[in-house]
């Protein structure tokens, strides 16, 4: 499932970037510090692959 907005992508990257050691956990804020739990590697990896062109900065819930 690709990120549906910018926000989402960015955040899914630092998440990523977390899980695979490469970022402290203590650095990460909000929604990708709730990923970086929630979300295995692979579903991490296809959010933050998401091409962001043509993508809103953010989705209203």
């Amino acid at each position: 499932m690709p990120a549906k907005s910018k926000a989402q992508q960015k955040a899914a990257g630092a998440a990523l970037s977390a899980k695979r050691g490469k970022t402290p956990k203590s650095k990460l804020k909000g929604a990708s510090r709730e990923m970086v739990d929630s979300m295995s590697e692979k579903q991490l990896e296809e959010f933050a692959s998401t091409r962001r062109k043509g993508k809103p900065q953010h989705v209203a819930h």
